[in-house]
């Protein structure tokens, strides 16, 4: 590494811990141009030192989950808190990206490339949902959130392969089914800038979802691993709680999920 190089574990660890959202996403932007021309080095070998606690603004406060707003849409305040709460997520996705990028050694280059690009686009996201809720009269922290998905991080925290099977494979493409039946609702509820936004998060989230498939086949190809049942064993293991049904699964096709993935995973969600 020369004077003017630096580690890239480094560069993303900073990103991870800024706080405000605008310079954390414009921390992103210079993190990636400074890879792709050289500046930073991918030292795989360096020694792994966790963030458990991401920078985030001090609002919203976080809460217990049942603690957070109604996000019906029966009226204005639940059409704000539905929208806040996904802001939260999209919020709270840029930090997991990046944890995915730096918490992991040894992966290759690509795999960096690919979770700083899914922090980029989650910040694309945060921005179109902060700055609508500028345009309902509300802001990002008004209400309060809870700090779920971040959990969820930290118990797969050890193993880059439960990550990529529980956060992209299992949490995110969770989003995949959901998130057309919320573009409805935000329709029905005259809220079509809204739906529009959810229409181009869905598209994008099928790419994040893909990103996880293409490395976490990576890594079970490396340790000689049957892709399937290793993700359902995760499942097992992690996310016990998510047997539903999966009505999207189109958009799970084209984010990577083999045939024998969703055959496993309808009688995993039909089990009890």
């Amino acid at each position: 590494m020369n004077t003017k190089q630096r580690a890239l574990s480094l560069a993303v660890g900073e990103c991870l811990r800024i706080r405000d959202p605008e310079q954390k996403i414009a921390a992103v932007a210079a993190t990636r141009a400074a890879l792709a021309v050289g500046t930073l080095v991918h030292d795989a070998e360096a020694p792994v030192t966790g963030i458990d606690e991401p920078g985030r603004p001090e609002a919203p406060e976080l809460v217990h989950p049942r603690a957070v707003p109604q996000r019906s849409l029966s009226d204005t305040g639940g059409h704000v808190a539905f929208l806040h709460a996904v802001a939260h997520i999209e919020f709270t996705a840029i930090n997991l990206a990046l944890d995915a990028a730096h918490r992991f050694r040894g992966m290759p280059v690509a795999y960096y490339e690919d979770w700083l690009q899914v922090a980029a686009e989650e910040g694309v996201h945060f921005c179109m949902l902060r700055d609508h809720l500028a345009n309902l009269g509300s802001a990002y922290g008004d209400l309060p959130a809870h700090g779920a998905m971040w959990r969820t991080a930290l118990a797969t925290g050890h193993d880059v392969l439960a990550r990529m099977a529980i956060i992209p494979r299992g949490l995110e493409a969770r989003g995949l089914d959901v998130t057309p039946g919320m573009m409805r609702r935000l329709a029905g509820f005259g809220d079509r800038p809204g739906a529009l936004i959810l229409e181009r998060i869905l598209h994008d989230e099928i790419g994040h979802v893909a990103v996880g498939t293409r490395w976490f086949n990576w890594i079970c190809a490396a340790r000689g691993l049957a892709a399937a049942p290793t993700f359902l064993d995760c499942l097992d293991r992690y996310l016990s709680d998510l047997r539903m049904p999966v009505p999207n699964i189109e958009a799970r096709r084209q984010a990577g999920f083999s045939a024998e993935e969703l055959r496993l995973l309808a009688a995993w969600n039909n089990s009890n």
